[in-house]
């Protein structure tokens, strides 16, 4: 089934951009890409805040409704050092935040950009005032990294993003006893070929959402033109106790750059979501996104039209294999 791409799924918030650098309580270049959480009677959001010198680190910022009033925090979370944490050498980038309710905790996969490449590393906290490291978690080339929520026969699962040195760059899905060890690899979504989209790299955006009829995916896709890249995002379902079927995606993207600040900026035509909150009691669905690599905005939507853009395929079996 195929449909002409609208972005009326998804609708921006009037206050966009949410955040910017002049929010941030030092000299920065730009803040965006954040991971998202309710915690108490509070939005976070995880920031990627880029300083002067060009080091992202991962900074607190704080509001009573999601949208206005934000307070980021005196110092950054998640700070690289060198001698400490070396893989970090040159920043934290791209945090994704997942609920524990077995560990009572939250996990956060972020990009740790080494010398040898980013790669995925973990952290932990209960209420991202201090944070304990777990280190890195899967070697370079690796990103665009989420936990699920809960095991599967025992194992934790993390989706994540390899950039190998030929072929396409596709997600793929590992799975722990202990959050440590990595192993049972396998690719679960493919980046398609030619002209789509999401042809040549996809990565994971917020980290997977689990609803009656599976797990949703929202993921961005790179689409490689003559004057540079465009991000823009799409969606997937993955079956509820084994995550590695892909019961489908959608052909079309459901949310691209259109907006003056998601066009132009350091990178410009990028939509790069991270984070997202839902509400099922009021069938809403909160994404925060980075905005040409320069800003924080968000966008709404009914969750359940989120899902419906999905379920009508599924059902039918119209929905694009993976």
């Amino acid at each position: 089934m195929t449909r002409p791409q609208d972005d009326t799924l998804f609708v921006r918030s009037a206050a966009n951009p949410i955040l910017t650098a002049a929010d941030v309580p030092y000299p920065a270049n730009s803040t965006f890409n954040p991971g998202a959480a309710r915690v108490g009677d509070e939005t976070i959001l995880l920031v990627r805040v880029e300083d002067l010198r060009g080091i992202s680190q991962l900074h607190v910022a704080r509001s009573p409704d999601g949208v206005s009033d934000w307070r980021f925090d005196p110092e950054p979370l998640l700070r690289s050092d060198v001698d400490r944490d070396p893989e970090e050498t040159w920043g934290c980038e791209d945090p994704r935040l997942t609920w524990l309710p077995e560990r009572e905790e939250w996990a956060i996969a972020y990009t740790a950009y080494s010398r040898r490449g980013p790669l995925v590393s973990l952290a932990v906290s209960r209420d991202f005032r201090s944070v304990r490291r777990l280190g890195p978690a899967l070697p370079p080339e690796n990103k665009d990294a989420a936990l699920f929520p809960r095991r599967f026969d025992g194992r934790w699962a993390m989706i994540h993003r390899p950039s190998p040195l030929r072929g396409g760059a596709h997600m793929w899905i590992s799975f722990s006893p202990d959050l440590r060890h990595w192993g049972d690899h396998g690719l679960l979504l493919e980046a398609r070929d030619g002209a789509w989209w999401d042809a040549g790299k996809i990565g994971l955006g917020p980290p997977p959402l689990e609803t009656p009829g599976g797990w949703l995916i929202l993921y961005h896709g790179v689409h490689s033109t003559s004057d540079g890249p465009i991000y823009r995002a799409g969606l997937a379902l993955l079956a509820l106790e084994d995550p590695r079927i892909v019961l489908g995606r959608s052909d079309e993207w459901v949310f691209g750059p259109v907006a003056p600040y998601e066009v132009t900026g350091d990178v410009g035509r990028v939509v790069f979501p991270c984070g997202w909150i839902a509400d099922e009691a009021e069938d809403r669905l909160r994404l925060y996104y980075g905005a040409a690599d320069s800003v924080v905005a968000m966008a709404t939507a009914r969750l359940s039209d989120v899902l419906a853009r999905l379920r009508p395929a599924h059902q039918a079996g119209e929905l694009t294999p993976a």
